[in-house]
């Protein structure tokens, strides 16, 4: 049986934001999509992009995986399957989106893992490959000296700027940034408080989001 929950989100979606916005879905419909900005983040059921950021249909271009990596671009593409790589190649060569926003998040179970040397979870043991990708952020930061809770966030910001490196690696990305049409933006929100940071590009230091 199709679960619950599901069918009851689904009726009260149909009496409310379906009612409510039924133009733009058929715009949408007719039109297609053109998102302004593109948001890579974790799966992590607590970081919704769409919900953080109050997003309507059509307004932003949504990537989740493990911990919101990207890896490199790959210089050969036969060798595997490149699910992230492709959404990147679809929101800057079909939508050329305008933004891309590597979004982190406190208490990342991936992240967390890797830093424990938790046990695989399958013989396949997927998590643990994917998140080896990190361990050049964990070389840097460095062994736990100290408070842990804060040796962890640094690797957590770390992931960001490793992604945000790694999108300059894909062709497209570097020619739009270089030609001043896509901006790359780091980001970091913390499930507790709600509190949404924010990678200054000149300094490097992730700050609290304030109103202006």
């Amino acid at each position: 049986m199709f679960p619950r929950r599901l069918t009851d989100g689904y009726r009260s979606f149909l009496r409310g934001r379906l009612a409510t916005e039924r133009a733009r879905y058929l715009e949408l419909a007719e039109k297609g999509q053109s998102p302004d900005t593109m948001v890579i983040s974790c799966g992590d059921s607590r970081v919704a992009p769409e919900t953080i950021f109050d997003a309507c249909p059509g307004e932003m271009f949504v990537v989740r995986n493990i911990a919101g990596i990207v890896p490199p671009c790959d210089e050969n593409p036969e060798a595997a399957f490149h699910g992230t790589s492709a959404c990147v190649e679809f929101g800057v060569n079909a939508l050329e989106v305008s933004h891309i926003v590597i979004m982190g998040h406190a208490s990342c179970g991936g992240i967390s893992a890797y830093a424990n040397q938790a046990a695989p979870l399958s013989k396949r043991d997927f998590i643990g490959k994917w998140m080896s990708q990190i361990k050049p952020v964990a070389a840097a930061v460095g062994p736990c000296a100290g408070d842990r809770t804060e040796w962890i966030r640094r690797m957590e910001w770390g992931v960001v700027e490793y992604s945000m490196r790694n999108l300059m690696t894909f062709p497209a990305v570097r020619e739009r940034v270089d030609a001043g049409k896509l901006t790359i933006h780091g980001a970091y929100f913390g499930v507790a408080t709600g509190v949404l940071f924010v990678r200054d590009p000149e300094t490097g230091r992730f700050e609290p989001y304030t109103e202006s």
